[in-house]
Order: C-alpha cells, then sequence, then structure tokens
C-alpha cells in the first residue's frame, strides 16, 4: 500500500505568516473597492502596494522558499532539455498533420458506415 506524504505547516510562525498573506490579499480587495471615489491610478496602486506586501510575506515563508526553491530546481531541469532542430519540429509536425487527417477521413467513414448499417439497413429509413 502507498503511502502519500501530505505536506503541513510546520511552525506557527509560517501560519501567521500564511495568514498576514492573505488577509494583505483581502484587504488589497477590500481597499480598491472602498477607495471607490478615488482616481482609478490611486485605487490601482493601493491594490498593487498590497498585493506587493502580501508576496513579499508569503516568500518569507517556508512554503514560500519551497516554492522558490522548486523554481530554480525547475530552471536547472529546463536548461538540461535538448531541443529539437528546425527540421526536426517541422518534420514532427507534418506526421501530427498527417496523422489527424488520417484519423478524421477514418472516423468520417466510420460514422458513415454506421449511418448506413443503422438507419438505412436496419432500421430502413431514407435520407
Amino acid at each position: 500500500m502507498a503511502t502519500t506524504q501530505i505536506e503541513t505547516v510546520t511552525t506557527s510562525a509560517d501560519k501567521a505568516k500564511l495568514a498576514v498573506t492573505g488577509l494583505l490579499v483581502v484587504g488589497a480587495v477590500a481597499v480598491f473597492y472602498l477607495l471607490g471615489k478615488q482616481d482609478l491610478w490611486v485605487r490601482v496602486l493601493a491594490l498593487l502596494v498590497l498585493i506587493a506586501a502580501a508576496v513579499g510575506v508569503f516568500f518569507t515563508s517556508a512554503q514560500g522558499k519551497e516554492l522558490i526553491a522548486f523554481g530554480q530546481d525547475s530552471a536547472k531541469e529546463l536548461r538540461k532539455v535538448v531541443w529539437p532542430s528546425r527540421p526536426e519540429a517541422t518534420q514532427m509536425t507534418a506526421y501530427v498533420f498527417a496523422f489527424v487527417v488520417i484519423m478524421a477521413l477514418f472516423l468520417w467513414l466510420t460514422d458513415k458506415t454506421l449511418e448506413w448499417v443503422i438507419y438505412g439497413l436496419i432500421l430502413g429509413w431514407k435520407h
């Protein structure tokens, strides 16, 4: 039996940071609407400042640091990818298009054959 590992918030400081992050996001939306009589640029600036603060607090938590590490590991793995050359990519694209056309013709032919068998032979309906 396979066991699944569930990641949880480990410290109360991290819980507090995540709570503050959530409050900042909710506060950003609330401030945006509470400043409804202000110019749009003021409202958007307040929203962006509070969202930036929420992102900053999140990235100081353990989950934020794990997200940063994941992004760095992903970038390292992406640099290891061997990308196909242009002729290889063009050839594979042509193969895919050809397969799609052949499959579409096969499905159309199958559909029409079943339509003829069911409606024409079995039920005797005329189109």
